[in-house]
This record gives C-alpha cells, structure tokens and sequence, in this order.
C-alpha cells in the first residue's frame, strides 16, 4: 500500500510503503478488504434475523440502564435520567411489556442497574440502581420506595455488578470500585486514575473486572489488583462475561476486545464508528450485542457482525438479552425498543412500518455518522436503489428531490431500508485560500491511498484542526480497509503535517464574557443606572442583581451580566480566547443608590428587634461606598457587624442587604472577615439557607451571585473548596428553576470551581465539576449560561488527559455537539467547538 499526498502549499507528493511487519510487504488487494464482510453477510442470510417486537414508552428522558430480571420471567429493568427505574412485564397477548411499577428514591438522574439474586428473604431478587446523586438505592420488586440507600461514593455511581451471596460491586467517577455486602461496603478497590466505568463480578469466587476511562482494565482478587490489561485506546464502557477465564469489553475506540483472564487478548471486533457503550451476551452461548453512539444495534455471532439495526436516536446507550434471545435496547429519545427471532413475537406489519417511518424520519449528521464527507451534487438518484447490496449494513446514499437520504442493506429481506435524511450535506465551492476541495468541502490535505498499483484509490481528507488517529480510523472504517494499518496510516498525517498550527489572531487580550479587561477588585467606578419595576416584590425600581444596575460601565452596549462593554464576535480562524479562564467572573454591577433606596424602604417593615437604626444606615452606605470604589479606606468591624445583622432580615426583604453582601465580599478584608475559617461555616450556611429550591428566587440569586464573588481573595478560594461538595449539592437543586439570572449564577459558580480546580489539578474535584455540569447543561436553554458551562467545561479538561477521558466517560461530546451551530451569540458555537476539538 502507497500513500501520495498533496494538500495546503504543498506541491510535492509524498509515499509510503504499510506493511504488517519491520519487513516491507505490499497489502494485497484481497487483504485489504475488510474480511469480515463476506462472512457476514452469509451468516446474515443463513441465521436468523433480528426484527421489531415493540416499543416500550413511558421514560421521560434517556434510558440509561437495562438489565434483564429474575421476577416476573422474562421481564426486565430499566433505569432514566428521569430518575426512575422501572420494572417491565412481558404482555404475551399483544407482544409487548407493561410497567409493574415505577421505582423512585434517587435526586438526580439514574445511570445503571443490576439484579442481585434471590436469597431467602427475597426468593425474586432485589433491584439495584446507581445514580448521579453518588447513592445506590436498594429495591423489593414489589415496592416503589428503596428498602435501603448505600452512600460511600463521592461521585456518580456508573456501573453496577453483582455475584454469588449477595454480593455487590459498584463503580464510580471518584476513580474508586466498592464491594458491599447487604447495607455495608466490605472493601474499596483503588487503582485507577480515572473513572471506573464499568464493573463484572467473575463466577470464580472472589475475582472481579473494572473498566476505567484511564483506558485500562484491572482484575481483582480479594481486593488486591491481579493484573492490567492494555490495549484499549479510549475509555472502556463495558464489560461482558463469557465463562470463568474469558471476558469482552467495549470502549470510546469503537473496538471490543475478547481476553482471557490470564491478560491475553483473544480478538479485536470492529465495525461501530463511534463510541460503544454496552455490551450483553447471549444466553448460553459467546454470541453478543452491542450498542453506541453512531445509532446502531449490532449482533455479532461467531466472532462476526451478522446484523445491524439502525435506531431513530443519536445515543443507544444501554442494551440487555433476554433469557428468549431476545435483545431490549435504551436510547437518548427515552424509548425502549425490543427485538426478536421469535416470529410468534414480532410486532405487527403495522408496527414495522411505523418503526421504519420513525427511522426514515430521522436526520444524520455526516460528522457524527459513518457516512463520511458528502458531496449533494455528485450523488445518484432513486435508481441506485435498483441494485442489490453486498453486505448486511452496507450504507447507500441517493439525492431525491433535492434531499440526500440515507439507506441499508438488509440481506435477510434482500431490500433498501431507509435510515434516514442526511443533514448538512450541501456541496460548497472553491475558494482561493490555497485549500484542498474534497466532496463539496475545502481542506487542508487531501492525501490519496492507493491498494497496489491495479486497485482503486482512495482519498483521504484531513484537517490540521482534526484529530489524526480518529481520521486514520474513520477512513480504514469507511472503506472497510484493514484496521491493521490504523497506526501507520495515524503516523503519516502526523509526519507529513507536523508545524501545521490553528491560524493566531492579534496578541491582545480579550475576555470572551465581556469583550474587554478582568475585573479587578477595586477598580474605579461610576454610576449610571436605568429606573426597572422591581419584578421581586412587585413595587419600587430596584431590581436585584438586574441588567439595569450597572456600576461603571463603559461606552456601547452594555453586558447585562457583567455590566461591561458587550461581547464582540471575533474571526472565525481566531486562536482560543475562551479557556482554560484563568480568573474568576464575578458579578460586579450595581447602583449604590437604589439598593440603598430599597434597603431604607423596607427597613420600615422590619420587625424591631432587627430594625436598622439611621447610625447603621450610614454605615452601610459608607461599606458600600468603600468596596465599590476605588479607595484606600478598610471597612470597619462595626460596619460588617451591621452587615451581618441586616442579612439576617427575614427571607422576603433580605434581598437588598443580601446584593451589598455581594458587592463588599470582593473587598479583601471583607473577604478574610466572613471568609476566615473562624466564621466560614457560620458564613457558608448562612447563605445556603437561601438556596433551597422552594425559596425567594432574588435571594436564590444574590446568594449564587455572592459564593460566585467569594473566589476573588484567597480566604473565599479556601472557604469554596473546603466546602465544595456541600455548597454544589444545594446549588445544582436551582437547575429545575425557570429564571435564566439564577441559571447564568450557577453556571458561573461551576466555571469559578473549574478555574480553581485548573489551578490545583485536582482531578476528584473535577469530575464533580464534570458531573455537575453534565446534569446542568441538560436543562439550562439560556445560551449565556450554555456559553459558561462551555467555558468551565474547556478550562477542567484543558492541558489533562484524565479529565478529557471523564468528559467523553459522561458524554458530555454528545451533550454540547448542538451548540456548535448556534450563530448568536457567535462566542457559544466557537467556545464549542474549541471544546469538541478536545474531547
């Protein structure tokens, strides 16, 4: 095999030989076609094939975890971010399943579930489920509260296995696996550096597996690490038994790998394109399936995939077998789809066609799918459907009526199936910026792969901005090439492109929240304030922390967050001015006047024990005055102690003490006053009393909007940290709120973690973090908060590989990937990207 290249400023051509060995050797032709694909598609036609048996509907958000039950037979279980679990009968009459009941008990989304075996005090089992709340919850099969709750973990708990006795093995982002007996955790397993994804129990006694996103597998026995098992290029995800000395597992490589417990590994399978993220075998034999992130299900029997049924969900994240054969999946649109061999059981013709409407109707993305680069205008019409397919799963492309769909070869139905309409496919036209045009798209190289000198060509484009080993990857998979050759052709885009750098933009700083310079504590100020109704009480002008109450803001339009100059949109080919944010953001704009307006208003309907004399008025004023301009005077010990008594008013007229709280705890001595470990819990809880989800969302704010400003002075970077988990538990309760200020406070809260966090390394506290912003970013729509969470989440795995592999662990990627099209602001979609480029 030969590679040529030719791409930006270059003229030359550039060749090389692959080989299998340090000896040269030509790739044949025959050897170069991906062997599985015959084969496959003789097992395809000579097995049976999968179909629909039905669609189960009743979780409100994405079905995370499946597991197959003991009682009722034939049922199972499935776990959402919905945060339930629900338990699955079968309904023989009409082929489907019906929802026993629903099982609640965690406070955050649920991530994976496992069947503990029956005993004699529950001859059905018990149910156990893991959530994003760090807990285990422990249930009956017949009631819907937990019977008990395991805390021990420090993070998300993601995988769940269980054994012989009752024994139960959990994993978990805090890097750590625990072995729990009953209600008490027997041993912790520590050893890896990264979260442990999944975990699986050995039929021999005492041997256990976790797969971590450290890209390593370890067995254990009796709590000490047997052996580590390499080979993995990504995350694991998954781990399947086969018999007591072989096992499978899958990760974000888009490989499964079969070993041997004794460290060898058996076989490499590949054929998804995209993260896998589960792995189930079937009964009694060393057939599975898999499922992941490019929308497929795929069975694979004796070693090959004899099947692939494409879904109308981006993300199939969970999937279990049945003890029928039967196949249950899990998806990103929260439904359950289930499918047989069985033709008593399949669905309906009806409900096939309705399925394959469902699917027909979905859209592709080329750049998360495995269809390559697309050019609309070079695409065949309808007729190309006339012509038989080679192989199960072979994708075909048409352009009907100006849409470019996509469809799949079923070699058991011998026909077309249509998998969807393809977005962003549009062809693009040359321009003169010394690129290289491929399929309707410029790049910076196009190299040409040639399979011995009577074979076909192939182009490979790339991009300096691309990731080459995934590049290499995606094109052996597309032209089903042999994956041997992965590394050598990886190598040769990085020999042939190295210097190659994004384009740099002018060296002045410019702070992608405001457009301008950090805020510094201290700093000159004026006043020019805009009258607003007070949308918290209903009467007034002064509106807490609003747009309006602006202290020194510069000449334009003013940042209604930030109260700076706007936000302008850079070049597109700018370098990264996004992240890793090396400062805290802070909430600094203000009118003295109205607060104290405001202050002296309801001072009147204060209960007079707590009443504010005209003494403590004035000290108020003066505070203010001190801490929001430039000054050489220290506030005063009797002027804070008039603070602390005014932000103790009772919760529905606190809100204006609780905005001068804010603006002073930037001061320095302000800070060390509230913020010193002699007064920091007092401190800390006092402001968290505010956070509770049923509480006024003014002082819901003004309290995010103070922890926020707590991060400019070394006593509130040591108070925040110290009390870290405490204070992200209360405020990630304020997500469900509908007010986009208290949205934008907390995802500003989680940025300052993460800038901190950059600074100490701490990878414990950064997947929190990770955690957090992973809950918080699916239900926050305000695209200034979006924008923050990008911003924290680039700064967390910025110049750290182990954070890296956290974030693809979460799937945040698949998360954020929607906001790379925004258009405004322009900051959203570009910090977005920059952020894609590192995941």
């Amino acid at each position: 095999m030969t590679v040529s290249g030719a791409g930006k400023g270059s003229g030359c051509c550039v060749r090389v030989s692959l080989s299998r060995t340090s000896a040269a050797r030509r790739l044949s032709w025959a050897e170069a076609r991906f062997p599985a694909a015959g084969r496959a598609a003789a097992m395809a036609s000579a097995g049976g094939t999968y179909r629909l048996r039905c669609s189960v509907a009743g979780h409100e958000l994405d079905v995370r975890g499946l597991s197959h039950g003991l009682f009722p037979p034939g049922g199972f279980v499935s776990v959402s971010r919905d945060r339930t679990a629900r338990l699955w009968a079968p309904d023989c009459p009409n082929r489907g399943f019906t929802e026993m009941h629903t099982m609640s008990g965690h406070s955050n989304f649920v991530s994976c579930v496992c069947i503990i075996p029956s005993s004699d005090n529950y001859p059905h089992g018990l149910i156990a489920t893991g959530g994003n709340d760090h807990n285990i919850c422990i249930f009956t099969l017949d009631n819907t509260a937990p019977l008990y709750v395991l805390k021990g973990h420090k993070n998300t708990v993601c995988s769940l296995s269980s054994g012989k006795f009752g024994t139960l093995l959990s994993g978990s982002w805090d890097t750590t696996a625990k072995v729990w007996l009953n209600d008490k955790c027997m041993m912790t397993l520590q050893g890896h550096t990264a979260a442990v994804w999944a975990v699986k129990i050995l039929p021999e006694q005492g041997l256990m597996l976790t797969g971590s996103a450290d890209k390593t597998i370890k067995l254990w026995k009796a709590g000490r690490c047997e052996r580590t098992f390499t080979g993995h290029e990504d995350c694991v995800r998954g781990l399947a038994i086969l018999s007591d000395t072989e096992f499978l597992s899958c990760a974000n490589d888009a490989s499964i790998r079969r070993w041997q417990i004794s460290g060898e590994c058996l076989q490499i399978y590949y054929g998804h394109t995209n993260y896998i993220y589960s792995i189930s075998v079937f009964p009694r034999c060393k057939d599975f399936v898999t499922t992941g992130e490019d929308r497929s299900l795929r069975i694979w029997k004796r070693g090959e995939c004899a099947q692939i049924i494409r879904l109308p969900a981006q993300s199939v994240w969970s999937c279990c077998v049945l003890d029928n054969g039967d196949i249950v999946a899990g998806t990103s649109d929260g439904i359950i789809r289930v499918f047989t061999e069985s033709l008593e059981r399949t669905a309906s013709a009806e409900e096939i066609q309705a399925f394959e409407n469902e699917l027909s109707q979905a859209t592709i993305d080329p750049k998360t799918s495995d269809l390559g680069d697309i050019n609309a205008d070079d695409l065949p019409g309808r007729e190309h459907l006339k012509e038989p397919g080679t192989r199960e799963g072979q994708t075909r492309l048409i352009k009907d009526n100006g849409k470019v769909e996509a469809y799949q070869w079923s070699v058991s139905e011998r026909r077309w199936i249509k998998i969807g309409e393809v977005v962003g496919s549009s062809g693009a036209t040359q321009q003169s910026s010394g690129r290289v045009l491929f399929e309707g798209k410029e790049y910076d190289y196009v190299f040409t792969i040639d399979v011995n000198e009577n074979g076909p060509s192939y182009k490979l484009p790339y991009n300096i901005s691309d990731d080459p080993w995934l590049t290499a990857y995606n094109f052996l998979q597309k032209n089903d090439l042999n994956a041997m050759f992965l590394d050598q052709v990886a190598k040769f885009i990085i020999d042939n492109t190295k210097g190659q750098t994004l384009g740099n933009t002018d060296t002045g700083f410019s702070d992608p929240f405001t457009g301008s310079g950090r805020y510094v504590p201290g700093s000159s100020s004026g006043s020019n304030a805009v009258p607003a109704p007070d949308p918290f009480t209903g009467a007034g002008r002064y509106v807490p922390g609003s747009a309006s109450n602006v202290l020194a803001p510069l000449s334009g339009v003013v940042d209604p967050f930030t109260g700076r100059g706007a936000y302008q949109a850079t070049d597109a080919n700018t370098e990264n001015i996004y992240f890793p944010k090396k400062e805290a953001v802070t909430f600094d704009q203000a009118n003295p006047t109205q607060i104290l307006g405001k202050l002296k208003e309801l001072n009147g309907s204060t209960p007079e024990e707590q009443k504010l004399t005209e003494d403590d008025l004035i000290l108020l004023e003066k505070l203010l005055f001190v801490t929001c301009n430039t000054s050489a005077e220290t506030p005063t010990a009797q002027q804070l102690q008039t603070l602390w008594k005014a932000i103790n008013w009772p919760e529905d007229i606190v809100f204006p003490a609780l905005d001068i709280l804010r603006l002073s705890i930037r001061h320095p001595s302000v800070n060390e006053n509230f913020c010193s470990e002699k007064d920091s819990i007092r401190f800390s809880s006092h402001l968290l009393k505010f956070l509770s989800r049923n509480g006024k969302q003014a002082n819901q704010l003004l309290a995010l909007r103070t922890l926020c400003n707590c991060f400019v002075s070394q006593a509130g970077q040591r108070l925040m940290m110290s009390q870290r988990d405490t204070i992200m538990l209360h405020a990630i309760e304020l997500k469900l709120g509908s007010n986009k200020n208290i949205h934008i406070a907390l995802a500003t809260l989680t940025l300052n973690y993460a800038v901190w966090l950059h600074k100490v390394n701490n990878i414990e506290g950064k997947a929190q973090c990770l955690s957090v912003i992973s809950t918080v970013i699916e239900v926050v729509q305000d695209l200034e908060a979006i924008f923050r969470l990008l911003v924290a989440l680039g700064t967390l795995i910025s110049d750290d590989t182990n954070a890296v592999q956290l974030a693809k662990s979460l799937g945040v990627d698949s998360q954020i990937k929607k906001y790379a099209s925004v258009s405004e602001p322009a900051k959203v979609s570009k910090c977005c990207r920059f952020v894609l480029n590192l995941l």
